[in-house]
């Protein structure tokens, strides 16, 4: 079992799960998606998007936007989907070849989404599917809101109020159930988006990178804002919470570097939650609490494990 961990200069490899072998295996500038399906390994990257059989060597899927920020496979396989930057969305049927699917372009909020510290666009952040609705297709946009397709994504319907439109990860729990994680809160839907609940009412951290559901619990981790304020005289504030009932209550937990850094990543590997953090920590989830499990010199952008 191979944890494969996305930082800020590619993809390192680690054979034993922990930090203390590890290997560069893609050189690439921002690992953002590391994800894998079926066996087969993917990695999302400023440089593009590069697939593995075994974690070691890469090819390049040569999508048509360099800047790919999010991958997902359909449950049977036969479909690739590629979210990129700016904001476009790719499909391939072979890995090799790849067809726009312009409907995400006609979605009547497409001309709202951008910020300037995106060169005044945004990404396809976040892409996701469910076995028990293999035809819907879930994205979220950095900033955009978030987005249903029931049609392996020709045409799109909005899914965008209730929620924060700065999504950066959208956790497809069931076929109706996604949490958000949004630069302004924690949201949850149990009817595909259609009406959305705030989780984060009783915490002080507003800022939500990505969650993680595992042994029931649902794991997820914030700061008190946005990355360029972590540095400033309050630092991130971070915290890092798990919910034994869907994200209803967040039980704030201590954990190793804490509040300093920030969890930004999250899989399980043989058996348990693992964690990774802005300043390079790799996090387990054991019995009693949180261990570290050793640290690399740059930021842990993804996770993912690969059997």
């Amino acid at each position: 079992m191979t944890l494969l961990i996305g930082t800020d200069d590619g993809v390192v490899r680690s054979a034993a799960g922990t930090l203390d072998e590890t290997e560069r295996v893609l050189d690439a500038d921002d690992a953002l998606r590391v994800r894998v399906f079926d066996g087969v390994a993917f990695a999302a990257t400023r440089n593009g998007l590069y697939r593995s059989a075994d974690g070691r060597s890469w090819t390049d899927l040569d999508v048509p936007r360099e800047e790919v920020f999010s991958v997902v496979a359909s449950p049977d396989g036969e479909r690739l989907y590629a979210g990129t930057h700016p904001a476009h969305l790719y499909v391939s049927t072979d890995g090799a070849t790849w067809r726009e699917l312009d409907g995400f372009q006609e979605l009547p909020s497409r001309d709202e989404w951008h910020t300037p510290r995106h060169r005044n666009e945004a990404h396809l952040r976040s892409l996701g599917v469910h076995p028990d609705a293999p035809d819907r297709l879930v994205a979220g946009v950095e900033v955009g809101g978030v987005h249903v397709s029931e049609d392996r994504g020709e045409t799109w319907t909005e899914r965008r109020t209730g929620v924060h439109d700065d999504v950066h990860h959208v956790l497809v729990v069931g076929p109706d159930d996604y949490v958000a994680s949004c630069g302004d809160g924690c949201y949850r839907t149990h009817d595909a988006g259609r009406s959305w609940t705030r989780l984060d009412t009783d915490v002080d951290q507003r800022y939500f990178r990505e969650t993680i559901a595992a042994d029931g619990r649902l794991y997820a981790a914030a700061a008190s804002g946005a990355p360029p304020n972590w540095e400033g005289s309050r630092g991130a504030a971070a915290a890092l919470f798990e919910s034994t009932d869907g994200g209803d209550s967040l039980g704030n937990v201590p954990y190793p570097g804490a509040p300093t850094e920030v969890v930004l990543a999250w899989t399980v590997h043989d058996g348990r939650v693992l964690a990774g953090t802005n300043e390079g920590r790799l996090l387990a989830r054991e019995v009693d609490g949180w261990t570290t499990l050793g640290t690399i010199s740059t930021r842990i952008r993804s996770l993912a494990t690969l059997d």
